[in-house]
């Protein structure tokens, strides 16, 4: 299984690329991972809300493959503990899920096809962060849960 973590906007800033190259290097030592970050339309700023998530989900729809697990972030998606986190990674591996894509959304967040789309909706906190510092979160929690699944000391409770 591999995890792949898109993000629409620009490339991680400087304050928060090392340690989301730091964690994506660990969680590597779990399950193959990488980043994909999705450049918004290039006329984005001009678009309405509504016509920019739906451009936005064009893009992605069109670089998922059917058999891809798609979980989405969204403030009102579902809360996991860490635990939960790695149950549900588990679960997927169990699955045989080819690709399993953690995708951030754009900063109105994602079209309803795209939340249609998604086999999981899930919500870091009921807080709304910086998509740099999302990103940041995301991937330690994943590499939280790959180090819980293996019973390793990383994680304490």
């Amino acid at each position: 299984m591999k995890l792949q973590f898109w993000s629409i906007g620009k490339q991680h800033e400087p304050y928060v690329k090392e340690g989301i190259e730091d964690f994506t290097h660990r969680i590597s030592k779990y399950f193959p991972a990488s980043w994909l970050i999705i450049p918004p339309p290039k006329n984005a700023g001009s678009l309405p809300e509504a016509d920019l998530k739906k451009a936005e989900a064009e893009i992605i729809l069109g670089q998922l493959q059917k058999d891809d697990c798609l979980i989405l972030l969204d403030e009102r998606g579902k809360q996991l503990s860490s635990v939960e986190l790695s149950v549900l990674l588990q679960k997927l591996a169990n699955a045989s899920h080819k690709r399993v894509i953690f995708l951030i959304g754009g900063a109105f967040g994602v079209h309803e096809t795209l939340a249609k789309r998604a086999d999981h909706v899930w919500s870091l906190s009921k807080l709304v962060f910086p998509h740099m510092l999302v990103r940041l979160i995301l991937a330690e929690q994943v590499y939280r849960a790959c180090t819980i699944l293996r019973n390793e000391k990383y994680h304490h409770q």
